[in-house]
């Protein structure tokens, strides 16, 4: 790993001169993409079918079309083929007899900055992450996981329960690379340790890389883990007599920090969204 690509993210940052430096993360920045995929319904009261089906994430709009002709979709019980057919939002609608929610799925990837807290509980005087993608859904959007307040990088919201879950107990770990500055360097022989696994807690944990970062001081290492357990990195560190100064989450389940300045945000691609769902 490079300390130039470990440093992308604030060089992006710094192109954006004088004036990114005094908006106040507190408001939340522009979103990096545009994407309607945030829009609500338009009418409170009703929704055209083919959205309905479409939103509930069973398919596609133009999919969901094919399948209320063939009268695969029922409402309150009854089968419907009209198309442009509009529901009520309090309405039963089920397809092959399954229950659908008309709230359409939202995935939001953050690029944290340091001094905000990801934790649920309301601490007075505390900024949180929330604030920074408020402007992103209307939906109540909650972060995957944590990172600690002065730790930054990679987090993603989203309202998708499953999906949630699914990442936060995989069975094979969840891949995650980190740019770490340590208290003092990183002494070879322990660099070896953490290759070959360390003992946390009763259980050996295994990184999948770790290497000093390129043309830096060797406090300054990079680190990639399959896991799925809380503060794994910090405590295996800890383990070996090391604190950690400075954590950055550079990867998180294959998203990356590319075109993502320190505190904006932006809408995760379809097929990014289908990489996570294959996550088992």
């Amino acid at each position: 790993m490079s300390r130039d690509d470990s440093k992308k993210g604030n060089k992006a940052s710094g192109r954006q001169g004088g004036n990114f430096r005094k908006k106040s993360y507190a408001r939340g920045n522009a979103p990096i993409k545009k994407n309607t995929s945030s829009k609500q319904f338009s009418d409170p009261d009703s929704i055209r079918l083919n959205k309905y089906v479409s939103n509930s994430g069973v398919c596609s709009r133009r999919d969901a079309d094919i399948y209320i002709a063939a009268g695969s979709v029922t409402v309150n019980g009854k089968p419907i083929t009209e198309m442009g057919y509009k529901v009520k939002l309090t309405d039963e609608v089920k397809f092959d007899g399954q229950l659908l929610n008309p709230v359409k799925k939202e995935y939001v990837l953050l690029n944290k900055p340091k001094d905000f807290t990801t934790s649920i509980r309301d601490e007075k005087g505390k900024r949180h992450v929330s604030g920074l993608i408020s402007s992103a859904s209307k939906s109540k959007l909650l972060p995957v996981d944590k990172l600690d307040k002065e730790d930054v990088g990679l987090l993603l919201f989203t309202n998708d329960g499953d999906l949630t879950k699914r990442l936060k107990s995989p069975i094979n770990g969840l891949r995650k690379i980190f740019h770490l500055v340590l208290d003092k360097d990183l002494r070879s022989a322990d660099l070896k340790k953490i290759q070959e696994g360390v003992l946390v807690d009763e259980k050996i944990v295994k990184v999948q890389d770790i290497s000093y970062i390129t043309d830096a001081p060797k406090r300054e290492v990079g680190i990639e883990i399959y896991s799925s357990r809380g503060k794994i990195v910090q405590r295996l560190f800890e383990q070996l007599d090391y604190k950690i100064i400075k954590l950055d989450r550079v990867v998180y389940g294959g998203l990356t920090k590319k075109d993502l300045p320190r505190g904006h945000w932006r809408y995760l691609t379809e097929q990014e969204i289908i990489n996570l769902k294959m996550i088992k």
